[in-house]
């Protein structure tokens, strides 16, 4: 049970405790000059904060003991004066635990100095649980100001991502994703996929974020409507960082864009990612995730005008450059339902003609006329290809 020193004793000790607040917050500020490292380290202003904050502490004690109410001790954030939020930018919570901490100290040493005798107890106890509630407000300074940069935080990211998105490049940018924790240099792929019908936009950002992190990468992430944009930096291939993340998205597609060397050419790798999404559900077969280049069959069909140009330049214009023969024994091949020897019986070669012919296309294309979606892209090409020719073969 809380012993209640007469109301006589407690005015007595009150105003003795007043007179010595000075001196108290004096040696308490000389005791964390002594002892605490992260003090002695602090510029001039920001040791001043913290000293405002001791003063403060100890008149605030001073009043409450002098006019205790029914109710006990109540501290609110402003104890700590004028200065809370520099003084959570400038001292961590751990430390402000130290600071109290030294200060109920040299309080609880001096007051035998400070009051009568017959006082001390009641002081001191006086101290103990002013001291709790000096504690639970710096715990509350803390979790607002958290709160608040985690808010802010969002907002920021939300920007970036949009601002990456749109194109915007400029150092401002880049400077706010560096602000946010990003620090990669180099290989930046932008993954995107559906939202979760029922889930927490935050709760989902919160894990893309901590999954993609957890996967060694640096990461920007958003809901934007009815999908998730993840742009992750640190990456050397795209697919395999998009499916550390994959599963935070909705069932359904999820496309990674192409590799770009760094943030300033993200809005390359998100139009691709972003027309591979629209145009994925003409793949149903598609892997989970995809990569927004193996759309592009899609993509053009779609009215994807990147994707077109792609097709006719990566896949058409290589095999055409090769000579008439090649390009014709593939169109053949195709035309006759994938046979070697129904395209020969048409070209009048060797079936054996046909097949080192379709080696060249291997060769210079990269796909594969035997494998049926690659057969479905050449043939796209080609189509393409001749609606589109390039400059040189116009």
């Amino acid at each position: 049970m809380v012993t209640t020193p007469a109301t006589g004793s407690r005015a007595r000790a009150g105003r003795q405790l007043e007179r010595a607040t000075g001196a108290l917050a004096t040696a308490s500020i000389a005791r964390m000059e002594q002892r605490l490292s992260w003090y002695r380290a602090m510029p001039p202003d920001e040791r001043s904060w913290v000293g405002l904050v001791i003063q403060a502490g100890i008149a605030a004690f001073v009043d409450w003991y002098r006019n205790p109410g029914d109710e006990g001790p109540t501290v609110t954030a402003d104890v700590f004066g004028t200065a809370p939020r520099e003084l959570t930018r400038a001292i961590s919570l751990e430390q402000t635990v130290e600071m109290v901490r030294v200060a109920i100290e040299v309080v609880e040493q001096t007051i035998t100095d400070v009051v009568a005798e017959e006082d001390v107890p009641a002081v001191r106890e006086g101290v103990l649980r002013y001291s709790r509630e000096v504690a639970f407000a710096a715990a509350e300074v803390y979790a607002r100001a958290a709160e608040a940069r985690g808010a802010w935080d969002a907002r920021l990211e939300a920007l970036v991502v949009d601002s990456l998105l749109r194109g915007e490049s400029h150092e401002e940018v880049r400077s706010r994703a560096a602000a946010l924790g990003w620090t990669a240099q180099s290989g930046v792929t932008v993954t995107v996929g559906h939202t979760p019908q029922a889930g927490d936009d935050e709760a989902v950002v919160d894990a893309i974020r901590r999954t993609a992190r957890q996967a060694g990468h640096d990461v920007l992430t958003g809901v934007q409507g009815d999908r998730v944009v993840a742009v992750l930096g640190g990456v050397d291939d795209p697919e395999r960082a998009a499916a550390s993340v994959a599963g935070h998205f909705a069932p359904g597609p999820v496309v990674a864009g192409p590799l770009v060397p760094d943030l300033a050419a993200a809005a390359t790798s998100a139009r691709a990612a972003i027309a591979g999404l629209r145009a994925a559900e003409a793949w149903p077969d598609a892997p989970r995730p995809v990569a927004a280049d193996d759309l592009l069959p899609e993509r053009a069909l779609a009215g994807d005008g990147h994707a077109r140009r792609a097709l006719v330049a990566e896949v058409y214009e290589p095999i055409a450059e090769a000579g008439p023969v090649v390009i014709e024994t593939l169109a053949a091949y195709l035309e006759s339902g994938s046979s070697v020897e129904a395209a020969a019986r048409l070209l009048f070669v060797h079936p054996n003609t046909v097949r080192y012919r379709l080696r060249r296309v291997v060769e210079l294309s990269g796909l594969t006329p035997t494998d049926p979606r690659d057969a479905y892209t050449l043939r796209l090409a080609l189509t393409l290809g001749r609606l589109f020719p390039p400059p040189s073969r116009t």
